[in-house]
This record gives structure tokens, sequence and C-alpha cells, in this order.
């Protein structure tokens, strides 16, 4: 009976620590690199969907904002919750975007007046990522330690699938 205890005890042991390794090596422990940029966000363009998280219609949405990506090398995919649902029923408003100033009938055109934000910078794989709610919570206690005053609106700048941008204006 002893030895199926000190088995069990150092397979759980051998399990968090590979467990843990796995973590580190995925980047889950990899700091929020936050800075203060003297200069107005990009404009976006892009299309504002409002509905349900699991409707089709938002892949679609993200499909034509990949597809101009696409045409416009050097632009990045952007988003900005301004409604976050909290479950797949709920109700959401996002806007899908790029950073790239071309009118158009058919997509909306985002400009920020803001002068300078902030920009933290996660690399890490997307199975570690931190939360959108803890990197919004390390843009604000940056915030108040440099004492400035967010606008409220968070951008996600999706760089690749290990790497993403959450740029917040400062008023």
């Amino acid at each position: 009976m002893k030895k199926k205890i000190v088995l069990a005890i150092a397979s759980l042991a051998i399990l968090a620590f590979v467990g843990f390794w796995g973590f580190q090596k995925l980047g889950g422990n990899a700091p929020i690199d936050i800075q203060l940029i003297q200069s107005k966000p990009e404009n976006l363009v892009g299309i504002t969907y409002r509905g349900t998280p699991g409707n089709e219609e938002l892949g679609k949405v993200f499909e034509k904002m990949e597809t101009q990506k696409g045409m416009h090398p050097g632009s990045y995919l952007h988003t900005i919750y301004e409604v976050e649902p909290a479950g797949k029923l709920d109700t959401m408003i996002v806007f899908v975007g790029i950073n790239q100033n071309l009118p158009s009938t058919d997509l909306e055109f985002r400009t920020f007046d803001n002068s300078r934000y902030l920009l933290a910078k996660i690399k890490s794989n997307k199975w570690v990522m931190p939360s959108p709610e803890t990197v919004k919570e390390r843009l604000r206690e940056f915030a108040q330690e440099k004492q400035l005053e967010l606008s409220g609106v968070f951008i996600d700048k999706i760089i690749s699938e290990e790497e993403v941008q959450v740029i917040a204006p400062v008023k």
C-alpha cells in the first residue's frame, strides 16, 4: 500500500514538473512589456459586428478583413471590443479592422485624436497568453503609476499567433 502511495505522489510530482516546464516553454510567465508612445494611434478601416459570438457572420467579418490585410502588405488585424459577451448567447459589439487609410464605401473609418498611447506587448503561445482582463489591468496599473488617464478604449493588434499588442490611448 505504501508503495502505491509513493508511486502516486512521484507520478503527480513528475506531472506537475512537466506541466510547469511546458507552461514556461510556451511563454506562460512572459512579462507584459508596457511603454508610453508619444504619437497618435494608427487610423483603422474595418467593420463593426453586432451579434452573438457563435454567429457565422462574425467569421465572415474576420475573413473579409483578413482578405483586406492580405491585399495590403504591412497591415495588421485590429479588434476593438466595445461590448464583450459574458456567454455564448450574449450580444457583443466588436470592430474588426486593419491599419490602413483606405476610405471605402463598405468599410468604416476609425481615427483617434489622442496624441499618445500605452503599448503592451505580449509574446507567448496563444494557449498560455494572459487574459484580456489581465492585460487591461496591467495597463491601468501602469497608467496610474505614471499619472496618466486612459480613454477606456483598448485596441488589440494581432501581430502573429504568438504576439499580440494592446494599444490604450491616453486622454
